[in-house]
């Protein structure tokens, strides 16, 4: 989740403002960008220990998280707290648009800038590995994009103090099963992507969250969990199965002709609410109704307190559907995983969504079928990866899918199409990142998973 941002204190006094704060992110094509946030497990590297336990996630401190941050805090990162805690760092001067931010368990975070091409997401990937290396190393630490953590309990993770997470692992339980391990052991990458007018934005929701399966599978990257595989290609996407369903999958409305800036923010005002942020400090308001707070109704915690604009920012930040609204749109359905298929993630979006002549034929695609054929394949492409099933084969979809988005890069004139090329492997049969890792598990690394931290580091 990202580091908390600047508040708007207008009051909300009419559903038009609402609109407005998701319309604002409408732009004319020649503006859109791409934006690509990478999230991975931090580990001690064996060679270093001194002590600690080798491959164990670092705490926030001492000689963890707080002291990288404080490593790389400098002329181009300013310090972003939480009460006196250092949770992050923005990015200034070279590294205007950037920020890094911690997810519960100490998962580190880069939000990329809004860039133009996909060179230069590759090249902003690059530059942040090449940053943390060296701090990193220094502090006996290491880090993999996995997608879920593949060793180390629940229980063992650490929690770093960001006020939002503990009112979060408090209400978690409450919804969900598996909403701790969602949290503290997985990770993902995603791409934002621009829209034109209310329209485009539609056509690009409907269009993304059905192939957002699809992409789940593509990316699959989290086989193992306690030290063993459990049957799964993507953990991290089978924990979303049962963290928050109020909040989170493929909501029915948002495939509905008709959808809209206003038919997602009925969906946003229904969903409970987490925090309220009010004098530097959050307010637990877990499970209140922001609908009936704008309705003026009594509610616990939320009283004198007037909803403001950017109450309602905050609140969209804590709606998790595998594409998520706010002034652009959030691919979600990926595991983190290699640099070169984290790029292909964005590759893959990017070209699917920024032609309008490939969108048009990606949407007659996806409406080949049913959307309930989405919602199906959802459930079942955590376990089954590649081979789950769909009318006429998964594989066969990815092909023509990834062809459609070789279409839709070709077309912008960047040369950028060869950042589909792992894509096009995992398409003709070729091994996920899932089935790359078991195979090594189940053959070179006689059954023990704790080679793919080192093997998997950046």
């Amino acid at each position: 989740m990202s580091n908390p941002g600047q508040s708007n204190s207008a009051p909300i006094e009419n559903r038009d403002q609402l609109v407005e704060t998701l319309a604002r992110g409408c732009k004319p094509r020649a503006e859109w960008k791409i934006g690509t946030e990478h999230e991975k497990f931090g580990f001690v590297l064996p060679s270093r220990a001194d002590g600690r336990e080798p491959l164990s996630p670092p705490p926030y401190e001492p000689q963890g998280i707080s002291a990288l941050l404080h490593a790389l805090k400098g002329p181009d990162w300013a310090p972003i707290h939480d009460g006196e805690h250092l949770i992050g760092l923005k990015g200034e001067g070279a590294q205007g648009g950037r920020s890094i931010s911690l997810e519960p368990a100490g998962q580190f975070e880069l939000s990329g800038a809004p860039v133009q091409t996909l060179q230069e997401t590759q090249a902003e990937m690059q530059e942040h590995f090449d940053l943390i290396r060296g701090p990193a190393s220094e502090l006996g630490l290491g880090f993999s994009p996995l997608g879920f953590q593949p060793l180390w309990t629940r229980e063992a993770m650490p929690w770093m103090p960001k006020s939002r997470y503990g009112i979060m692992r408090n209400y978690m339980p409450k919804v969900g099963s598996l909403g701790l391990d969602m949290m503290a052991r997985t990770c993902t990458v995603q791409v934002n992507l621009d829209f034109g007018d209310e329209a485009d934005m539609a056509r690009k929701m409907r269009v993304s969250l059905a192939l957002q399966p699809l992409a789940t599978a593509l990316f699959a990257n989290s086989p193992f969990i306690d030290g063993k595989a459990n049957g799964y290609m993507s953990n991290r996407a089978r924990i979303w199965t049962d963290t928050d369903n109020q909040r989170a999958g493929q909501p029915p409305i948002f495939f509905e002709q008709g959808f809209g800036f206003e038919q997602y923010i009925d969906w946003v005002l229904d969903v409970p609410m987490y925090f309220v942020a009010r004098d530097g400090r959050n307010i637990d308001v877990s499970g209140c109704s922001f609908r009936r707070w704008l309705a003026g109704e009594a509610q616990p915690g939320l009283e004198g307190l007037t909803p403001t604009i950017g109450d309602f920012e905050d609140h969209l930040t804590t709606v998790f559907p595998d594409v998520r609204l706010k002034q652009f749109l959030e691919m979600r359905g990926a595991d983190a995983g290699k640099p070169e298929l984290m790029v292909a993630q964005s590759a893959l979006w990017v070209g699917l969504l920024y032609d309008p002549a490939t969108l048009l034929e990606a949407e007659k695609l996806v409406q080949e079928q049913p959307w309930e054929a989405y919602t199906q394949l959802r459930a079942q492409v955590p376990q089954f990866g590649m081979n789950a099933p769909f009318p006429g084969g998964l594989k066969a979809l990815a092909k023509r899918v990834i062809a459609l988005a070789e279409q839709g890069l070709r077309a912008r004139v960047r040369n950028e199409a060869h950042y589909l090329d792992p894509l096009h492997l995992i398409a003709e049969g070729g091994p996920n990142q899932a089935e790359y890792w078991l195979a090594l598990y189940e053959g070179a690394w006689g059954g023990n998973v704790k080679p793919i931290f080192t093997e998997s580091a950046v």
